[in-house]
């Protein structure tokens, strides 16, 4: 599919180990990468530079960087669903830490990398309740509409240097981060109905959008915010 566009690239991956970062590691090891990952645990499957590191600390150091870097995937996330009377300040800083300061300090800290690149690609992961109204979603959607604004921002800033950054609003999807809310076959049978396509989202759906962007094939696309979300955020069926 993406012929020698991964061929000895060095991509990287956070949050590897499972769900949608999992998928697309899997997908770019086949396509001949070289994968760096950060993650908690070490991922399974495929082989990768890998450093365990927990995204929640505030200050860590990425001291796995090869000189150049030609992509990064910042997959890690969170999700607190609760009624806004209930958001504690705790859950507020947790979501904002792992969605948005971890995302800047990664990138921060491979900018060099990037650059040395001459052309590389960044994809960040957001959410549909971002810019679609969603009860209990205040801590997650705040959090996350954040990255809109600092994709587009270091899409300008970057673009001088040769880096896209593109950012991926996805709905509920099929992975262990949502796993209480698909935990029954009414629960899931519920949330497809939710969607126009009338299916709930696989890792694999998302991880094949990730790649596309990651990739020369979408070398003329950076600063946009792209829904993979079974339409749930744009549409209305009749």
């Amino acid at each position: 599919m993406f012929g020698n566009d991964f061929e000895n690239k060095n991509i990287l991956i956070v949050g590897a180990s499972s769900g949608v970062g999992a998928a697309l590691a899997q997908e770019l090891a086949q396509a001949g990468a070289n994968l760096y990952t950060v993650s908690r645990r070490q991922p399974e499957g495929f082989a990768s530079h890998h450093l365990s590191l927990d995204l929640s600390a505030a200050d860590f150091t990425l001291t796995h960087l090869p000189a150049k870097l030609h992509g990064i995937a910042y997959c890690a996330g969170s999700i607190t669903l609760k009624p806004f009377q209930r958001l504690k300040r705790e859950d507020l800083m947790k979501d904002h830490q792992i969605n948005v300061l971890a995302a800047i300090s990664v990138l921060q800290q491979s900018q060099a990398a990037l650059k040395a690149a001459e052309k590389s690609s960044v994809v960040l992961f957001g959410t549909v309740a971002a810019q679609t109204g969603m009860g209990f979603h205040a801590s997650i959607a705040t959090a996350k509409a954040a990255l809109i604004g600092l994709t587009r921002s270091l899409a300008a800033e970057w673009a001088s240097q040769g880096t896209r950054l593109n950012l991926i609003e996805p709905s509920l999807t099929d992975t262990p981060l949502a796993a209480a809310l698909l935990s029954s076959p009414e629960k899931r049978e519920a949330a497809a109905k939710r969607h126009p396509l009338g299916k709930i989202g696989t890792a694999h759906d998302l991880a094949a959008t990730a790649a596309f962007l990651l990739s020369e094939k979408a070398a003329w696309i950076t600063g946009q915010t792209i829904g993979v979300d079974g339409g749930l955020g744009t549409l209305r069926p009749i």
